[in-house]
């Protein structure tokens, strides 16, 4: 066996690691099946939160999984005394790595574990000097699971797909509260700004999360940690999850910013030195997210610190925290089902914070977004989407730079007012199309900030965000929404406890996935809204197969016009209806059936033609042999 190495550096020499011994073959936790994470734990050197050397920085350890042609390296991480999320430890002897194998069989391991000054920062295999364990091999058999959705990942088209189950994603999130992280329940520090105080277009402050609302949504054998810590934020995903939400937008550092209440390390001030307890508490909230089936929409920075790091080591241009933090976020959470990795909220806002302290709002440049792209696509072993999100009228500016970029996989929107999404997201549908790297167009964030989606009880239909922005995007063929709500008005954006505050626009959104989900081929579909004689209808068709047609709902005080032409080749089609306000079954209309070619009436929907409505035309009798597009 290997003897651990003396560091060589004399400023490491104080806090020398003690000797570890290994077993072999290593623990190693998990179901041994595809698609679920594996744990392979070291029990290694002992070290703490504040030693020297620095066990995140001075301490690299990775692991090597290979199977036939498939190999991943892994980053591993600190783990203090391997429960921290129950003893609120910061010391220990336990090193881990999370691996998901994405293939049955045999899969063995080689494992580096090295140290030296700055080494988790360095890609060079022999950088530093070997520890005990270094070299060290070990096998891990896996089974098949055949019914495992698998992790979520960017194919090439403008949808994600499950590796797994083949299943396209829809996405309907939740955007707000973006400090959902900031919760009483974690360890560590709790630092912001006073409660309560007022800031010019933003939320008030407010204290720490606790979810009360959602506290009777917990439910018996969901986790817990510290005793019955946790049951807030857990009831909360429970409920979301059964309203149809699949995805939560959420920052993992807000240090400068709006609420100043979320981070991953000891302090807001340090950046080298993590909180183990606190982050093995949110892998547990996470676990439970993957168990939803709710994705983690991971954003890194905000507007007001996206250049924080950079200019923190004297406005270099790629810091060295940075780096250790994205892969400390990796190494610990990159195993979930369902991540999106988002470089930062509001990314490149170059007007605002000129007298900031820290100058800590400086908008990140074109080549910083690739570069943190790139850096973050070589340390994460499966090739997470990556995107960023941008202001209202900044699209332009930002996303035309990053388009056909390969480290980056899709939009994140931030649209006011709301009636340009439609037009908005078939831009960089189509732009993103010409470059020959689709993206996915997600729309994250709704204007006006003071309103974004109000609660209920101000908006109980919620008749403007259901037709402009969530069928809006969807039918130009964007991959989704999430929903951002607006400072002014309760359960906002940053001391949102009740997410029921918006329980009906989780409804709408779920009846307009599950259209496209039980209904449409939508990833072989395309926007043709010149298919459609009706002002403000929506296309969205696989031509001479199926078609999708929205109807606008009629502005108050103006009479329904008359029924939608929609152009058809020569073929027979059968007419049903879809209530987008309430879900449910398709429905017949009087017109249950048409034949082309050339535009024909739809007739009236089976209920009041001022709402709105979606009709489904699908093709019944033999394919058209040839399907012109329409003539004008």
């Amino acid at each position: 066996m290997k003897q651990l190495a003396r560091f060589g550096l004399t400023v490491l020499l104080s806090g020398l690691l003690a000797p570890a011994t290994f077993g072999a073959p290593h623990p190693v936790s998990g179901d041994r099946a595809t698609w679920h994470p594996l744990t392979v734990t070291l029990i290694g050197p002992d070290s703490s939160e504040t030693a020297s050397p620095n066990p995140y920085l001075d301490v690299r350890l990775s692991v090597r999984f290979e199977n036939g042609e498939a190999a991943y390296d892994v980053p591993g991480y600190y783990a203090a005394d391997g429960t921290a999320a129950e003893t609120g430890a910061e010391a220990g002897n336990v090193w881990r790595v999370h691996f998901v194998p994405d293939r049955a069989g045999e899969w063995r391991y080689t494992i580096s574990f090295r140290t030296g000054e700055g080494i988790a920062l360095s890609d060079d295999p022999d950088a530093g000097t070997a520890l005990e364990g270094d070299g060290e091999t070990g096998s891990i058999s896996v089974e098949p699971d055949e019914e495992a959705r698998g992790l979520l990942r960017y194919v090439g088209e403008r949808y994600l797909r499950y590796a797994g189950s083949g299943e396209w994603f829809l996405k309907a999130g939740a955007d707000s509260p973006e400090n959902f992280l900031a919760y009483e329940g974690f360890d560590g520090e709790r630092g912001r700004s006073t409660a309560g105080e007022e800031r010019e277009g933003e939320a008030a402050l407010a204290p720490r999360h606790v979810y009360a609302p959602h506290v009777p949504d917990f439910r018996g054998g969901d986790p817990t940690w510290r005793g019955s810590r946790g049951k807030g934020i857990i009831g909360a995903l429970n409920y979301l999850a059964g309203k149809g939400v699949n995805s939560v937008y959420f920052l993992t550092m807000n240090v400068a910013g709006d609420g100043n209440d979320v981070w991953p390390w000891r302090t807001s001030e340090e950046r080298f030195r993590f909180d183990c307890s606190k982050l093995d508490q949110w892998e547990i909230v996470f676990s439970h997210m993957d168990r939803l089936g709710i994705a983690l929409h991971v954003v890194l920075t905000e507007t007001e610190n996206e250049s924080l790091m950079e200019l923190e080591e004297g406005g270099v241009f790629f810091a060295e925290r940075r780096k250790l933090y994205y892969r400390e976020l990796v190494a610990r959470f990159g195993h979930h089902r369902a991540i999106v990795w988002n470089l930062g909220e509001e990314n490149g806002w170059d007007d605002r914070h000129k007298d900031s302290t820290a100058n800590a709002g400086l908008p990140n440049s074109h080549e910083q977004r690739k570069a943190f792209a790139d850096h973050l696509r070589a340390i994460d072993p499966y090739d997470r989407p990556i995107v960023v999100h941008t202001l209202p009228g900044r699209q332009m500016d930002i996303y035309s730079q990053l388009l056909g970029h390969e480290s980056f996989e899709g939009a994140s929107l931030q649209i006011s007012p709301v009636e340009q999404v439609h037009a908005e997201t078939m831009k960089w549908v189509e732009r993103s199309a010409e470059k020959g790297r689709p993206w996915v167009v997600n729309l994250d964030e709704i204007g006006p900030a003071s309103d974004g989606v109000l609660p209920d009880a101000d908006d109980p239909d919620h008749d403007a965000v259901r037709h402009h922005a969530l069928w809006g995007n969807l039918m130009a063929g964007g991959g989704g929404c999430e929903w951002y709500f607006g400072y002014k008005y309760p359960h906002n954006d940053l001391n949102l406890e009740d997410f029921r505050s918006r329980d009906r626009m989780w409804d709408q959104t779920r009846h307009a996935v599950e259209f496209f989900r039980k209904h449409l081929p939508f990833p072989e579909m395309r926007s043709a809204d010149g298919y459609v004689m009706r002002d403000g209808a929506w296309v969205l068709a696989k031509p001479g197969s199926v078609y999708a047609v929205y109807l606008p709902p009629t502005p108050t005080g103006e009479d329904p016009p008359r029924p939608a032409n929609l152009w058809l080749p020569s073929a027979e089609y059968a007419v049903r209806w879809y209530d987008p306000r309430n879900g449910g079954a398709l429905r017949e209309g009087p017109v249950t059936t048409v034949s082309g070619p050339g535009y024909r009436s739809l007739g009236p929907p089976p209920g009041d033609p001022s709402d709105d409505w979606v009709t489904l035309v699908t093709l019944t009798g033999t394919a058209p042999k040839e399907v012109p597009p329409p003539p004008r």
